[in-house]
């Protein structure tokens, strides 16, 4: 905001907050025209806070006479509002899940309120606040910069840099494991679903088979010992199955004794 107002030639009537004095009994031309200029630039400084702060502010300082009665004042005030940002800066500690930039903005901010109070907070005073309330995570970068640097020259951007570096390869780690935790936690229900479709494939034609063969043990036994068919003598399959048995009775020629598959009276 200094820079705004210097840049416009205003930032004397927010730093003297002078009084316009009344023009005299028949000023001159001179006179008129410099008591109108001195009106103009505290109206100007007005108006130019006005469209530059934010909302909440404007609420503040809509009726202040002057340029400079909010965030001037005097001496106690000031010293007041002082002890408040230091409270809150001492207060100030990173939450595990914040961020190293967004701490970082928010001790600079308050650090910025406490400057506008012409109260000298240096860098330095910055990087031991930091350091001392940084969580667990970081004791490993803070120990490398003791045994390599001396922590009371690092500069602020140094030490943001250092600990972005951490911040960004614990992140990288962590995608990479959640990453590798997907993958094969993909691959075991995958594997699952293949195990469990080939046993129902199995069971499936374990079924059939039975159904189709009859007592699955009582087919393996003879499948083993392969006796000769009591009917044919032959040994390709069970008695009970084999074509020729007395029982059994054509459909072409409807006599006992064969199956139509081997019926003789083809023209039948």
């Amino acid at each position: 905001m200094t820079a705004f107002l210097e840049g416009h030639d205003l930032w004397e009537v927010v730093e003297n907050d002078y009084e316009v004095a009344p023009l005299p009994n028949n000023p001159t031309l001179n006179q008129i025209k410099y008591h109108k200029e001195r009106i103009t630039r505290k109206a100007k400084a007005k108006s130019c806070l006005y469209a530059t702060v934010s909302s909440p502010i404007f609420t503040r300082i809509m009726r202040c006479d002057s340029a400079k009665d909010e965030y001037g004042g005097d001496e106690k005030i000031r010293s007041m509002k002082v002890l408040n940002l230091l409270r809150e800066f001492e207060r100030q500690q990173m939450n595990d899940s914040e961020l190293v930039k967004e701490y970082f903005n928010r001790l600079i901010e308050i650090a910025e309120k406490i400057r506008v109070l012409e109260i000298d907070l240096n860098d330095e005073r910055l990087v031991q606040k930091i350091l001392v309330s940084l969580p667990k995570k970081f004791e490993g970068t803070i120990s490398s910069l003791e045994n390599t640097r001396d922590l009371a020259n690092i500069k602020l951007a140094e030490l943001l840099n250092a600990l972005q570096a951490q911040e960004h390869r614990r992140l990288m780690r962590r995608e990479e494991l959640v990453e590798g935790a997907l993958q094969a936690r993909v691959k075991s229900n995958d594997g699952g679903k293949g195990k469990k479709w080939n046993q129902s494939k199995e069971n499936a034609g374990d079924s059939k088979f039975v159904a189709k063969e009859g007592n699955s043990s009582g087919f393996g036994k003879w499948k083993k010992n392969k006796k000769p068919c009591q009917y044919c003598d032959g040994t390709n399959r069970q008695s009970f199955k084999c074509w020729r048995k007395s029982n059994a009775k054509c459909r072409r020629c409807h006599k006992f004794g064969h199956m139509e598959a081997i019926c003789k009276e083809k023209n039948y």
